[in-house]
């Protein structure tokens, strides 16, 4: 046993859960180890055994031990915090919950803990940002729907403050990020579009100011012209719009000349959507009409609709964002970006 591993000379009754906040010195009085023994096993130091560390985190986590946060900053200039930013209504369809999974298994056995800062409607996006660097709430932060030209890289650049954006951009400088080829997936879908008979393809795309947007959009493009297919981008409605705004759309486009009897979904929300558009025109998915899209959750899969998936792994990417930010906030800066391929499955 090393010295610093040695029983601390003044201890309480070991195996006693005290009252009160516990600190260091309670786990130290618990175990008889030294006060810098705990503090350096509850950080994983690697000089220590791992049966010390072990003991000395399964009692810190049975007592409820909890780092004070403005003494670790005075000291070290860390927080041990990770900031999510999350929109609302991205908890709604499940995509913050499946990311918050990713990022808590990439943290696990780490010193960090994840506090998600909501961004409401009506706030611009840089606003939350700015606030967590400004007042060092955290270590490193993580936001999704990166812009082409993202205001919120750029101030995160410019104050070398750590963070991988899900989404990527058009900056010139390289910085972290996790994305999933949406080009790829686009091109993909529309070839088997086009294996189902379809002569004319649509999409609802996200937001113009999305980087992906233009991913998807040159998918599309370039999958059309080499099969010789028409297609269109849905006008007056985004991933954005309401459902029944989609629907509405999609019913009234099918009722014009030269509709598309294919489409793209760009969420498993709008392709519910789509399809129930379709269907309302007299279209039946899956004969008439076709449908691809993007699947992330379990559910999509409950519903006989017709339509052919393309998996989205949200839980993946969560823990890729919480690998690679981890891996910046150490000091890295070469490789630390990840492009999820889609894998395309089709029914026979």
């Amino acid at each position: 046993m090393s010295q610093d591993q040695l029983p601390a000379a003044s201890k309480g009754k070991r195996g006693v859960k005290p009252s009160g906040k516990p600190t260091l010195k309670t786990i130290a009085q618990m175990t008889g180890y030294a006060v810098t023994t705990i503090s350096r096993a509850l950080n994983n130091a690697p000089e220590l055994a791992q049966e010390t560390r072990d003991r000395v985190q399964k009692i810190a986590a049975e007592i409820g031990y909890l780092p004070d946060r403005a003494a670790l900053r005075l000291k070290t200039g860390r927080t041990n915090v990770i900031s999510l930013v999350l929109e609302p209504d991205e908890q709604i369809y499940g995509f913050g919950t499946s990311l918050v999974t990713g990022l808590t298994e990439a943290m696990r056995d780490t010193p960090y803990h994840l506090v998600i800062a909501p961004l409401f409607r009506n706030v611009l996006p840089l606003d939350p940002i700015r606030h967590i660097v400004r007042n060092r709430m955290a270590d490193g932060v993580i936001f999704s729907k990166a812009e082409s030209f993202d205001e919120r890289i750029r101030f995160l650049i410019d104050n070398d403050f750590p963070f991988v954006s899900h989404g990527r951009t058009l900056w010139p400088e390289a910085h972290p990020s996790v994305d999933y080829d949406n080009e790829a997936y686009a091109y993909g879908a529309v070839k088997r579009l086009v294996e189902q008979g379809c002569r004319r393809v649509s999409i609802v795309l996200p937001d113009s100011a999305l980087t992906y947007t233009q991913h998807l959009k040159t998918g599309i493009a370039r999958a059309a012209g080499e099969a010789g297919v028409g297609y269109e981008f849905a006008a007056d409605v985004n991933l954005g719009s309401p459902s029944d705004a989609i629907r509405t759309y999609v019913a009234k486009r099918a009722k014009r000349p030269d509709p598309p009897d294919g489409y793209i979904g760009a969420s498993e929300v709008s392709a519910l959507a789509i399809i129930g558009g379709l269907s309302e025109a007299g279209f039946v998915v899956g004969q008439t009409a076709h449908v691809v899209t993007k699947q992330s959750s379990p559910v999509f899969a409950q519903f006989e609709t017709g339509a052919e998936t393309v998996y989205e792994d949200f839980t993946e990417a969560g823990r890729q964002l919480g690998t690679l930010l981890l891996r910046r906030i150490a000091g890295e800066a070469e490789g630390l970006r990840y492009l999820a391929q889609p894998q395309f499955q089709w029914k026979d």
